[in-house]
């Protein structure tokens, strides 16, 4: 069974930086979405096993994606943010063709 576990989520000024984490059950590619009010769930960035990464044009330079094996753990270090990054953001990975998402956690950005 793949479970997906995130946290971090806040409230943070225009500008300002979090760190989201998700923890999963096992070591799989992973990716991050987000989900805006009124808008279609969205791919934030994704890392492979082995940390090849990539990233959604309108968050590269901003955000990075890292994972530790060790801890079974994926993050999205969110800097320099802005109140379109307003969202549910949500891990997600698939695994034996099976898609499986977190519960997602809420960042807000405004002042």
């Amino acid at each position: 069974q793949v479970q997906l576990v995130e946290s971090g989520g806040d409230l943070v000024q225009p500008g300002g930086s979090l760190r989201l984490s998700c923890a999963a059950s096992g070591i799989y590619p992973v990716d991050w979405y987000r989900q805006a009010p009124g808008k279609q769930r969205e791919l934030v960035a994704t890392i492979t096993p082995g940390s090849s990464t990539n990233y959604q044009d309108s968050v590269k330079g901003r955000f990075t994606i890292s994972r530790d094996n060790a801890k079974k753990t994926v993050y999205l270090q969110m800097n320099s943010l802005k109140p379109e990054d307003t969202a549910v953001y949500y891990c997600h990975a698939e695994v034996g063709f099976r898609h499986y998402w977190g519960q997602g956690t809420q960042v807000t950005v405004s002042s």
